[in-house]
């Protein structure tokens, strides 16, 4: 009876000590988006604690038209999407010849990725510009090559702890059936990493969605610039204004998190299947 006691109140503790932590993590994101459906004036005499009246979407219009991040939240899901499709395609490749194929200074090359993860990113943002500059690869494609190098890394890292532990008779029957080494990579062992897949997917879309220092030295179109810097330059505009800047952060940080809730189920296996591996 003492022992159950003392679980039940140990679980007990670690249940409110968990839930007092998202509760903590999420009550700022519900405060800026319930503030950013308020007025100015509305926000100004209750400093945003209480719920809107209704949804509000004024700010939402004028961040978006008046504000012109229309724009950049266009060239941010262009970013993301093509830089991470390239991670992806470019870090699974490299993964499985890594983890399958035989060739000379393998282990060699290997590890000269794996020390590139110990080097600050930042550190490489002046040398990847003087580099792109000469080569004149500025602006759009200039900032998704450098994306794309900065990812991959870690990512073929991951996915390599995940070949590695699929067994080699799949990869055997799927010969005997007649598959080339690309139809086994892309029929057998990408559907088998999925989970790895999304951490990879996820990880990189929010470097990407959220890069604002690289960003500000490649881009010199107002066009072409992603929404991070986008949103820097409206804020300036835009400081005493409260109630807009907390809807452009909502846009800013909505499509992240429903990305994440999509994912979340594989991104959680991809993980724990990862801290088990390694």
């Amino acid at each position: 009876m003492y022992y159950q006691t003392k679980k039940v109140l140990i679980l007990l503790f670690l249940h409110i000590f968990l839930v007092s932590v998202a509760l903590s993590c999420m009550f700022p994101l519900v405060w800026m988006i319930n503030a950013s459906f308020k007025s100015e004036a509305e926000f100004r005499t209750d400093s945003g604690l209480k719920v809107a009246k209704g949804f509000n979407l004024e700010n939402y219009k004028a961040a978006i038209f008046e504000g012109n991040l229309g724009y950049n939240f266009v060239n941010s899901v262009f970013y993301t999407f093509v830089t991470v499709t390239l991670i992806v395609v470019i870090s699974s490749l490299a993964a499985f010849g890594f983890s399958r194929l035989h060739f000379p200074f393998k282990n060699v090359i290997f590890f000269m990725f794996l020390a590139a993860m110990a080097i600050p990113l930042p550190a490489g943002f002046v040398p990847v510009y003087i580099l792109l500059n000469k080569l004149h690869l500025v602006n759009r494609t200039g900032y998704i090559l450098a994306m794309t190098n900065m990812g991959l890394s870690l990512s073929i890292y991951l996915l390599k702890t995940f070949f590695d532990q699929l067994p080699h008779d799949l990869e055997d029957a799927a010969r005997i059936d007649g598959c080339n080494r690309l139809q086994i990579w892309w029929n057998v062992a990408l559907p088998l990493v999925a989970p790895a897949l999304a951490v990879v997917i996820i990880f990189n879309a929010l470097t990407v969605w959220n890069e604002f220092v690289l960003a500000s030295l490649m881009f010199t179109e107002d066009k072409l610039m992603p929404l991070q810097v986008g949103l820097m330059e409206f804020y300036n505009r835009n400081i005493i204004q409260h109630t807009l800047l907390m809807a452009s952060l909502t846009i800013a940080a909505v499509p992240i998190i429903l990305l994440y809730l999509k994912m979340q189920k594989q991104i959680i296996k991809g993980l724990t299947a990862g801290a088990v591996v390694g």
